[in-house]
């Protein structure tokens, strides 16, 4: 074939992808790979950075703006940040924020209900176990570790000598203290890497809106699109005068990051490129069809049981008493958000035949292995031993679920009571200890006033009546202890007669009990105490029920690091991500609408105008703010409106979990266009089966980030710290020859589906 040559003007512009659904989106990827692994199709979405702007350990680079949060070192995150201002401002989600708005929050300062915004650095408020780290570097340690594992040692034995070598790891890198150091494995525990990270410890709460906008849907919006939920918070980042990190201190000074990300007013538009970076807590892509059989069957029924028992039970207290919903809020939302995240999984895996695609795929792995004497003899146990694992798990796992909830997760008083064994064991020999038993009491002193400042004794009575029936009604009796029985037959099965008993005679029911207690602490009064005994008795039973779940876990453990490494054997030319750990990940994708079922279509953007048609006066989580109401009545959005609109959120095809929330989502030049908070229900299986056509990202809109603080909070002194950016660069022309015959339909970076 005669080749010709032309010569084509491509347009790059932001909003116009070429290849906007050639390039999968699925993946969580470690930065260190972008220009390896990610950087072209990246480009050939639109991105404008380099590579080195991205990810860079010699220079400031994006990653210098993320932000792992936690509450004290960096061994997990509960969310993500982004700082956005050279005076260490970021920006977070409010449901990130939310517990440490709560702590701050009373019946005469309620700024959960009101919001909060520090009009100066001096009103900025502390947060106790609150850090925020950044990573320094990561590096690959895969070679050495493997070096030294044998496949003849036992799976405790490889857990021991990794722990022992990431140890030496860590302590090489920490430079004395000065980084905190973690080494995770990835793949199964095919392959493991370090990283090093910068930790500080004082982040100040400088603003969050009114619940009304940062919460607004509550728990029925929660994980649901159309989403119009102002989801947001505003921390800061101190350091010592010198720039590292220190504790709380007043001569402390606002950060001097590395970098922080630019603001964008130009808005978003469907196919534009979106950039995710955060810390993603947790996926299983390569579960087995086994693992989907015992979720189903095992795991998410009884936890759906009883958090929805718990939840049902604090909110009817919560609805009646404003003081109980502010002592109960945080902790609400934390086990609402689980409970309903437990719900969509164990819907979507089921319609969208989750444990078919996985048996599909186990049974080519097992053609392949079977067809080669070498691969069946490396890696022919591999789902035996998974199967295995879990059909020993399923043995004793709802048992734990309702023995655990019944007990140090269910009623407080019971979790309470439960920091009191070493106090316990050490007035046993009252002289002896004395100065240990000095100590201990000290540090439980210093725990009252938190607690009980959140607690409400009838309220966790009701629980605890309730946890014990579900118990009692679940769990088989052979399995129920003496001592349980006892109460059992003693009170006829009323349980709420005997925990009424109980909340009546324990030391654990008030601040005034127990601080009387620990002015004379007695073994005797701690060692009759009904709380304290029933706790003991209950941990007695979880300790006969880990047998099985151990046993298992260790088989499934074995069979996945085989399974795993079999796959990318048999697929060599596929590029595979390893599971999100809670360790700095990137993903890519588009603004992209979708179809949730036949004849419907979901727009990529909602606007104010949504709030106000959601709005109810009589119902907590669609209350608007009457502010905001005459705002949107006057259309005075200033700069942050859009052709006569506000913005709220927007949908994007990037790939995120728990973990990701406050995530900044940055587009083709590095700037911010949005937070990161949310999935959506049709494809809540995602964290263990990406659906490309279903599966969307929810974040809310930047410029409804600053409309908010400017218009409806007047915080214009957070507007004047940041870099906003308010016109679209030029398009850039870019003049490409391509030879006819030899072009092809682009390919994107090929994953699995697990």
């Amino acid at each position: 074939m005669k080749k010709f040559i032309i010569s084509v003007v491509l347009f790059f512009t932001l909003g116009l992808s070429t290849y906007a659904s050639g390039v999968p989106d699925e993946g969580m990827w470690l930065p260190m790979f972008v220009e390896r692994l990610n950087y072209v199709d990246m480009e050939n979405l639109g991105l404008q950075l380099t590579a080195e702007e991205i990810y860079s350990i010699n220079n400031s680079s994006l990653k210098d703006a993320i932000v792992g949060l936690s509450g004290g070192g960096a061994q997990g995150f509960f969310c993500t940040g982004g700082i956005v201002s050279d005076q260490g401002l970021m920006f977070t989600n409010h449901h990130c924020g939310y517990g440490y708005i709560q702590k701050h929050s009373s019946i005469d300062h309620d700024y959960l209900t009101d919001g909060f915004w520090a009009m100066s650095k001096e009103e900025e408020l502390p947060n106790k176990n609150m850090a925020a780290s950044f990573l320094i570097r990561m590096e690959d340690v895969t070679d050495s570790i493997l070096l030294q594992l044998s496949d003849t040692m036992s799976e405790s034995e490889r857990s021991a000598k990794i722990k022992k070598i990431s140890k030496k790891y860590k302590k090489a890198a920490s430079e004395d203290g000065k980084y905190n150091v973690v080494v995770r494995s990835f793949f199964g525990g095919n392959e493991f890497y370090m990283f090093v990270y910068e930790t500080y410890s004082d982040v100040r709460l400088v603003g969050a809106p009114p619940s009304s906008v940062g919460k607004f849907g509550g728990d029925t919006d929660n994980w649901m699109w159309p989403r119009h939920t102002g989801d947001f918070s505003i921390f800061r980042v101190y350091s010592a005068p010198d720039g590292s990190p220190a504790e709380y201190s007043e001569d402390n000074i606002p950060l001097k990051p590395k970098y922080h990300l630019p603001v964008t007013l130009e808005g978003i538009e469907k196919n534009e490129f979106a950039m995710i970076w955060g810390y993603p807590g947790g996926t299983e892509r390569y579960l087995t069809s086994y693992g989907i059989k015992y979720k189903l069957d095992n795991f998410y029924p009884p936890l759906i049981d009883v958090f929805g028992k718990q939840l049902e039970l604090w909110k009817e207290d919560m609805d009646a008493d404003k003081e109980i919903k502010l002592k109960y809020s945080s902790k609400y939302f934390g086990i609402s958000n689980g409970w309903k995240l437990f719900i969509g999984m164990e819907r979507g895996l089921k319609k969208l035949k989750v444990y078919d695609k996985k048996f599909a795929i186990e049974q080519k792995f097992e053609k392949w292995v079977n067809a080669d004497p070498e691969r069946e003899e490396k890696y022919g146990s591999a789902l035996k031993e998974i199967k295995e694992g879990y059909e020993q798990m399923a043995k004793d796992f709802k048992p734990m679920i309702y023995t655990a909830f019944a007990s140090v997760n269910g009623a407080e008083i019971l979790g309470f009571s439960r920091q009191y064994m070493q106090l316990h064991s050490l007035l046993k020999d009252k002289k002896t200890n004395a100065d240990a038993i000095a100590e201990t009491v000290e540090q439980l002193k210093e725990g009252l006033k938190e607690y009980f400042k959140d607690y409400n004794a009838p309220t966790d009575e009701k629980v605890m009546a309730a946890m014990l029936k579900i118990y009692d009604k679940n769990v088989p009796k052979e399995m129920h202890s003496e001592y349980f029985n006892k109460i059992v037959k003693k009170y006829k099965g009323d349980f709420v007669a005997y925990t009424k008993y109980l909340f009546n005679k324990s030391i654990f029911t008030g601040p005034e009990k127990i601080s009387a207690f620990l002015d004379d602490p007695k073994f005797k009064t701690l060692d009759k105490d009904p709380a304290f005994k029933l706790i003991n008795d209950f941990l007695g039973s979880i300790m006969k029920l880990q047998g099985n779940l151990r046993s298992g876990r260790t088989l499934i453990k074995k069979g996945d690091r085989l399974f795993i490494a079999g796959l990318r054997e048999m697929n060599p030319d596929k590029v595979y991500y390893p599971d999100a750990n809670s360790s700095l990940r990137l993903t890519y994708g588009t603004v992209q609408d979708y179809f949730p079922a036949d004849a419907v279509q979901y727009d990529f953007i909602t606007t104010l105008a949504g709030v106000m048609e959601k709005e109810d006066p009589d119902d907590d989580e669609f209350i608007v703010d009457e502010k905001l109401k005459k705002l949107y009545a006057q259309k005075d959005f200033g700069p942050y409106g859009q052709d006569g609109k506000m913005i709220t959120c927007f949908l994007t095809t990037n790939d995120i979990t728990g973990g990701n929330s406050g995530s900044p989502v940055i587009n083709v030049n590095g700037e911010l266009i949005g937070l990161a908070f949310d999935g959506n229900w049709e494809a809540m299986s995602g964290d263990i089966a990406f659906e490309t056509e279903l599966q969307r990202c929810i974040n809310v809109d930047i410029r409804y980030v600053l409309f908010i603080i400017d218009k409806l909070a007047g915080a214009t002194n957070l507007i004047d710290e940041l870099t906003i950016v308010e016109k679209k660069p030029e398009p850039q022309i870019k003049e490409v020859l391509i030879e006819i015959s030899e072009v092809e339909e682009p390919e994107g970076v090929e994953v699995i589906e697990n």
